[in-house]
């Protein structure tokens, strides 16, 4: 059976992920219902009432059939996921507690845990509790031996050069973004696009399939199509697959997929500090100077090693013994001299590698 990509699959989730092939996809995103357990009708103080979530989808008996549910889903969506694909799951305080035990009994390994800071969340109109101003996602590889995606210098670049945490300071979905029918929200709980975002490019690769089961009004769809991801959802209400079908619909691709990959060091070729030796960039003798302050120096061996303070070794291993630390990465520590400016000579290690880009055999 192939794969239904760029589709909208009616029905229930569980009898669809069943019937899709197992280990097809890339990456399942859920939202499923969070189980709110809402008592009685909520107004804002100038008695206006609240459009929370009443429909139907979101009711369960009691805990039991919510948390048989939960196991249904998620064993469907584990079979149908790559070995080496990763689970996203959304949830409130009302489940996430829940969905977390579930998960780790089906056999999923969890990576992360997500918290959604929201910058602009509901009051607590009755004064009662705190406001509830995040959500939970946890990130999950198919099992502790997955070797799954973790788009790095991408969520690094996304976060001006800092290191991305596990705490996502994001708007809830307001403005022309909130989908509404006859003036009232199309979906009680659509989920914002920068969210989902984040998600496909933090662990999906250009061409990855990505499956909702919950499909809602198709933020996953809508932003996969924009990054350049394959998805699937799977909605049974009509309504919604309507509204999802047609915000899609209006979504052009971007066509130059170059731009939708952000280059890793890691998938780079290694370079040893001995090719910039080979290539001339530096000559033996010549000093390096450690750190932002330059406090440090050693000389430059021919054979690519440093001197420093009587003792030989690698740029990482003086790098570390001077500074009497456990480790360090000598490409960013030390810098070399060239006028008026000391430059790191990780950007030596650059120009090697644009060579290779360049001419690709030269890797070989």
């Amino acid at each position: 059976m192939s794969l239904p990509l760029d589709t909208i699959l009616d029905g229930d989730c569980v009898a669809r992920m069943e019937a899709l092939p197992a280990r097809s996809v890339d990456m399942v995103f859920a939202d499923p219902p969070y189980n709110l357990q809402l008592g009685g009708e909520l107004f804002r103080p100038d008695n206006s009432r609240v459009d929370g979530v009443d429909e139907e989808w979101d009711r369960f008996a009691d805990f039991a059939a919510y948390d048989s549910f939960t196991r249904a889903w998620l064993a469907a969506a584990r079979r149908v996921l790559k070995d080496d694909g990763t689970l996203w799951v959304i949830g409130s305080y009302h489940n996430i507690f829940r969905v977390g035990t579930a998960v780790q009994d089906v056999g999923f390994w969890v990576l992360n845990d997500i918290v959604w800071c929201k910058s602009n969340p509901m009051p607590n109109f009755r004064g009662t509790r705190f406001t509830n101003a995040h959500e939970t996602l946890i990130w999950c590889a198919k099992s502790e031996r997955s070797r799954y995606t973790f788009n790095y210098a991408a969520m690094k670049a996304l976060n001006d050069e800092v290191q991305m945490r596990s705490d996502w300071l994001l708007p809830l979905c307001t403005g022309p973004e909130r989908l509404k029918s006859g003036g009232r929200k199309t979906h009680p709980t659509q989920k914002p696009e920068a969210l989902l975002y984040r998600v496909l490019m933090a662990a999906t690769k250009p061409g990855d399939v990505v499956l909702d089961p919950f499909f809602g009004t198709g933020t996953t769809g809508a932003v996969a199509r924009k990054l350049g991801r394959r998805f699937i959802g799977i909605e049974r209400d009509p309504e919604y697959r309507a509204a999802a079908a047609a915000r899609i619909g209006a979504i052009l691709p971007i066509a130059d997929s170059n731009i939708l990959v952000t280059p890793s060091k890691r998938s780079e070729p290694r370079i040893p500090f001995g090719a910039v030796l080979e290539r001339g960039l530096l000559v033996p003798g010549e000093t390096l100077w450690g750190g932002p302050r330059r406090a440090w120096s050693a000389v430059v061996s021919a054979d690519g090693s440093l001197v420093a303070d009587g003792q030989r070794g690698s740029i990482h291993k003086i790098g570390a013994l001077v500074q009497g630390a456990p480790a360090c990465n000598g490409w960013t520590f030390w810098h070399f001299r060239r006028g008026a400016d000391y430059l790191p000579i990780d950007v030596l290690r650059d120009e090697i590698r644009a060579d290779y880009a360049r001419t690709p055999e030269l890797a070989d």
